[in-house]
């Protein structure tokens, strides 16, 4: 019987052993199921994040992209802006000229015009002292002499009016 309880004993502990084998197969295959698991969560998650990845990087794509088409524009904004300041002095130095010019021709126009009134002052003195001095037999003839003259003088009068109205005219249209 010591064979037989041995054998016995063997066999419970074989049996024993297989059942904690058993066991342990059991919870190695939940561990497995669960390891599955989370790999597959895993997966998932990279997954989601390799996505994520891929629509950050168009994204960053897209804005470099868009940053290099506003500093191109920025940049032909400020040679655009450089360009209309140095047109912009050129014509403020041209309108400084001109409205120098202007004044000029007005100050000479002036200078004409004052000329002009003097010399017609001048004449109508003479004028008067012509008729004193001559005599009244020679007044017809000198009536018509004077007259002649103011007629020329006139004429002369329209004539110079008529250039520095046409003067006037020429420095009102300069721009």
């Amino acid at each position: 019987m010591a064979s037989g309880g041995n054998s016995d004993l063997k066999m419970d502990e074989l049996l024993g052993k297989i059942k904690e084998m058993q066991q342990a197969k059991k919870d190695l295959e939940e561990d497995f199921k669960e390891a599955q698991l989370l790999r597959k969560t895993l997966q998932k998650e990279l997954d989601a994040l390799n996505a994520e990845k891929y629509q950050i990087e168009e994204i960053h794509n897209e804005r470099e992209e868009s940053y290099k088409v506003l500093q191109f524009k920025y940049e032909e904004l400020e040679c655009e802006a450089k360009r209309l300041l140095q047109l912009n002095s050129k014509i403020e130095a041209l309108i400084e000229q001109c409205t120098f010019e202007i004044q000029e021709a007005r100050l000479k126009h002036r200078k004409q015009r004052m000329k002009f009134e003097n010399q017609l002052q001048q004449l109508i003195e003479q004028h008067k002292n012509l008729c004193s001095v001559y005599s009244p037999d020679r007044l017809p003839s000198e009536i018509e002499n004077v007259e002649n003259a103011k007629s020329q003088l006139l004429k002369a009068e329209q004539v110079k009016l008529t250039h520095l109205h046409h003067l006037t005219e020429e420095t009102n249209q300069t721009p």
